[in-house]
């Protein structure tokens, strides 16, 4: 790791004080180069929004998952991919992410707030995925203290956070060869095992936990607890904008981009209901609740251990899906961490965010970012310790409760961002468009991911029927108050902005050379 190199060039900013296009000096700029082709892109944004972890979560719902899967991919991945797309490719807006694209349509406080929920969001969800690691960690070497002991999860946690984001130094080209080769061994070799293992368990005589006869497809939508399930469907589609701070880096992003997420929509929509079926068909429901962090690692076990006698390969799986996550977390350490840049230069946050190595890589940004990730840990860790310790499913939901609730309020803000471009700025160039010139059709679609959004977000807070009385309660006090704590942060931070951009010392400066002026006997200060 090199010197830091600057990255404070002025940028262009309009009278309404929305952020402009960076002017920034592509020497400083690490990672700008166009190094990024359709599978090396794929690769990173799938190894965002593609999890195995998350298997257990959509088994718990039984058959239904399908339901919720199609239409959460239809009804919200879609709008998502397709708004993304359109305001990822509008000329100017190539750089900042989703900073750029509320900024210049709501304004540069909104942008903020965004581009923060959407870095803050994952802060939590490393939580989450570091709990899967530890599962599969747990089962590799037969230690369970790793998934059901409050204080050696905590530590397991932080030195699974802090060492990955010691190997995120090395900048945007280090992070897709990590992405690469994680998200083909850790997360489609593993998920295609398991859906070859299903069909060989049951075509052998396996028993599967789910009636497929009398299953149910269509959820009961009157009882609140299939609304909250739901609302966890979400956090499968989420992520697909956040890769949008590598655009700039796409050979061709006008094509690849577009192609990238609807291609990936498809296969996530394949892959994780066919996950969640394996689960779900393997692993009695009262034991997926027991534990969903080891969930996956227990339907392997079922299938290759308890019924075709070959331990070993639920072994190799289980270090494949370790591998999987970290290259998951590996890529959003860089990834919306970066976006953060555009908004220290022009102010916002203190210059020295900044501040690059030779990679591009903001150290202090990602150094803050583990120490939140941190205090995260030990929030979790400690609602797990308060519901009983026995059992990490508290602390998981929680954790994918918070990380939902949070990411929303982004996602919110995005929607009106693209009805503003959508209605106000027809006439801007960009290389895609969600149904041509069509204004109609392009509302429908923002319309109704907007409406998905916040519906999923209200029923995020109902507690869970998967949680004891005493763990329902300890989830729903650490939500509101994690939420309240963290919606509010980014508009604290941009309030008080004025004090490190430079603003207040030039007021003061401006106030004491000049003399104030009087009229009709009052004095009148110049404003700056």
């Amino acid at each position: 790791m090199g010197g830091s190199q600057s990255m404070s060039a002025p940028h262009a900013q309009s009278a309404s004080g929305q952020p402009g296009a960076a002017q920034t000096n592509t020497a400083t700029m690490a990672g700008s180069a166009k190094t990024l082709g359709f599978f090396g892109f794929f690769a990173i944004t799938a190894s965002m929004v593609m999890t195995v972890y998350a298997y257990p979560n959509f088994a718990s719902s039984g058959m239904h998952l399908i339901f919720f899967l199609v239409l959460g991919g239809v009804f919200w991945f879609l709008p998502v991919a397709l708004c993304a797309a359109e305001m990822a490719t509008v000329k100017g807006w190539e750089t900042g992410g989703i900073y750029s694209w509320v900024g210049r349509t709501l304004g540069k406080r909104w942008g903020f707030a965004a581009l923060f929920y959407q870095w803050f969001q994952i802060t939590v969800g490393f939580v989450t995925m570091a709990f899967f690691v530890l599962a599969a960690i747990s089962f590799i070497v037969g230690w369970d203290a790793l998934y059901n002991n409050p204080l050696v999860m905590f530590i397991g946690v932080a030195i699974i956070v802090w060492a990955l984001t010691l190997t995120q130094l090395g900048g945007t080209k280090l992070t897709a060869r990590i992405a690469k080769i994680g998200f083909f061994g850790g997360v489609l070799i593993p998920a295609v095992l398991l859906l070859v293992g299903l069909v060989a368990y049951l075509a052998t005589g396996g028993i599967s936990q789910i009636n497929l006869e009398t299953a149910s497809y269509i959820p009961d939508f009157t009882k609140t607890g299939t609304l909250v399930i739901f609302a966890s469907f979400i956090l499968a589609f989420a992520g697909v904008e956040a890769s949008a701070s590598h655009v700039n880096e796409l050979k061709n992003p006008g094509k690849i981009y577009p192609l990238v997420m609807i291609v990936l929509c498809v296969l996530t929509i394949l892959l994780d209901t066919l996950g969640g079926m394996a689960v779900a068909m393997t692993i009695p429901l009262e034991q997926l609740e027991g534990n969903m962090s080891d969930g996956v690692i227990a339907a392997f076990a079922s299938i290759f251990e308890s019924h075709f006698h070959a331990g070993w390969l639920v072994y190799v799986v289980a270090f494949l899906l370790a591998a999987g996550v970290l290259a998951e977390i590996s890529s959003w350490i860089v990834g919306p961490s970066r976006a953060l840049l555009a908004t220290a230069d022009e102010g916002i946050l203190p210059k020295s965010f900044a501040k690059t190595n030779k990679h591009g890589v903001s150290v202090k940004t990602v150094v803050i970012q583990g120490i939140i990730v941190t205090i995260w840990d030990a929030v979790l860790c400690g609602s797990m310790a308060l519901s009983g310790g026995s059992s990490s499913s508290v602390a998981y939901l929680t954790a994918v409760g918070l990380t939902v609730v949070i990411y929303l309020v982004g996602y919110v803000l995005f929607f009106l961002g693209y009805f503003k471009l959508a209605l106000k700025m027809k006439d801007l160039p960009r290389v895609f468009r969600v149904f041509g010139h069509s204004t109609v059709g392009k509302c429908i679609m923002a319309g109704i991911g907007l409406l998905v959004t916040l519906f999923a977000l209200v029923i995020s807070f109902f507690p869970s029927s998967e949680l004891s009385a005493q763990a329902n309660v300890v989830y729903v006090i650490t939500l509101i108050v994690c939420w309240i704590v963290s919606v509010a942060i980014p508009f604290v931070i941009y309030g008080l902005r004025h004090h490190w951009d430079g603003t207040i010392k030039k007021s003061k400066a401006s106030s004491t050379s000049s003399h104030p002026s009087h009229h009709g006997g009052k004095t009148l200060h110049h404003s700056v």
